[in-house]
């Protein structure tokens, strides 16, 4: 493979901008004769010719010309990983990739993400789903900057992360018109009711399962659901009752249509930041983590 020197374009970007090699000189204090040479080296390994002189001006070839514009690029990136690992703005939009558990809500999901978008307002957002390990691969590789899961990073897991506890929330239990009767009594009203509820395996089965197991309620079971949009659009149907993090109460009662039946504090969800580092350092993973802690389970605990 072939590399380029990028002292040697330094030094050309500098005398291109500057105009002479004259005044390259004075600006980067260096003699005269060691720009030259470094620009001659720089088109030998290129194999092109880059500056030509016309009368006692140096002006750019048409090549040098298109080197020029790439060096401009390199250069200005290279200004702003500077002013990025600093913490200073580097005048581009901020951007976040950010992977989320297939299990987690699509509107947890968007509750979780958005005081990123309020506090930077020129963020680009890039989401990807997936199961956890798939993720966390990804976030292995640097190929995400966080992750949101409802379980935390295991050792078992081989993957350096850190797990950064966003919150966790009671549960709300939700029923169309036609079950409404099951507010009587809840949770005992649970019993040989029709239940919908996500997959095995995940954290709210589990602790769904034993939290019933433990009242010594047995629900029929109507459905079990991977998408828990679209275990709701049943339950708006009148297929079940169905559970979801109490954060999104009002949210699902308005679009669904349906009634809470009941609550437990005691069947709780989690859910984690995970990133590679110890300490949060992107803002917009900052902003969700605050936003979390300060405002958004305080208020749903």
């Amino acid at each position: 493979m072939e590399w380029l020197n990028y002292h040697h374009l330094f030094y050309f970007w500098t005398v291109a901008r500057a105009g002479s090699i004259a005044k390259a000189s004075q600006e980067l204090r260096l003699a005269q004769p060691t720009i030259s040479n470094q620009l001659k080296t720089l088109e030998a390994s290129l194999g092109v010719k880059l500056l030509e002189r016309q009368g006692r001006r140096l002006v750019l070839t048409d090549v040098g010309r298109t080197v020029l514009r790439y060096a401009d690029d390199i250069f200005r990136t290279g200004s702003e990983l500077q002013r990025a690992v600093k913490g200073l703005p580097t005048g581009q939009r901020l951007r976040l990739v950010a992977g989320v558990v297939d299990v987690i809500p699509k509107r947890m999901a968007a509750l979780l993400l958005q005081p990123a978008v309020d506090a930077h307002p020129d963020l680009t957002l890039v989401c990807r789903e997936g199961p956890l390990p798939q993720l966390l691969a990804a976030l292995a590789l640097h190929e995400l900057d966080v992750v949101i899961a409802d379980v935390p990073a295991s050792e078992e897991v081989k993957v350096k992360a850190f797990n950064h506890r966003l919150g966790d929330c009671g549960t709300s239990f939700f029923a169309a018109a036609r079950h409404a009767g099951l507010r009587k009594g809840f949770p005992r009203s649970l019993q040989g009711a029709p239940a919908l509820l996500p997959s095995p395996g995940t954290a709210l089965r589990r602790a769904l399962d034993g939290w019933l197991d433990g009242l010594g309620v047995r629900p029929e079971l109507a459905g079990e659901f991977d998408d828990s949009a679209l275990m709701m659009a049943f339950g708006e149907r009148g297929l079940g009752v169905f559970a979801a993090p109490r954060v999104l109460e009002e949210e699902i009662r308005s679009e669904h249509g349906v009634q809470v039946v009941g609550r437990a504090d005691e069947v709780r969800e989690t859910f984690y930041a995970i990133t590679v580092e110890r300490r949060l350092r992107h803002p917009a993973v900052v902003a969700i983590a605050e936003a979390a802690r300060d405002a958004l389970f305080g208020a749903a605990a």
